[in-house]
């Protein structure tokens, strides 16, 4: 069996956005019990991350890193046809993922009793990110 449903993540600019509910509710209208279920997002500007979801400075934590590792308008970027922060965010992406693959157990993502998922947004502007969750059950 294979079921898949697209959403779509309104971002406000740089951060993190909880997509948690929305892939059980994908994995649920699904109706597989057990299988494997896979989280895509279609952009080059913006990844996927399982991550600590009880701390939000978990994830302040990792922005700070980040911003300190790939800086917004560092002359060694040739490509930023969309302003400072656009080789940038194609980095942070490249470092990062934009594939996630969860195991599904009775029923919906076997996730850690701490763990989230998100879309990290690595633009500074808002954006609609386009997310593909697969179940194969």
């Amino acid at each position: 069996m294979y079921h898949a449903r697209e959403l779509t993540v309104a971002t406000r600019g740089r951060g993190f956005y909880d997509i948690t509910d929305e892939v059980q509710r994908a994995v649920a209208a699904s109706g597989a019990r057990q299988g494997l279920c896979t989280i895509f997002l279609h952009h080059t500007s913006a990844s996927l991350l399982l991550c600590e979801n009880a701390d939000p400075d978990v994830r302040k934590d990792l922005e700070s890193f980040f911003s300190r590792l790939v800086k917004d308008g560092d002359p060694l970027f040739v490509h930023d046809a969309e302003g400072p922060d656009d080789m940038p965010a194609h980095v942070r992406t490249v470092l990062t993922q934009n594939s996630i693959s969860v195991p599904i157990k009775d029923g919906e993502a076997s996730l850690g009793t701490w763990q989230g998922l998100y879309v990290w947004e690595h633009r500074t502007s808002a954006h609609q990110r386009r997310v593909t969750v697969s179940v194969v059950g």
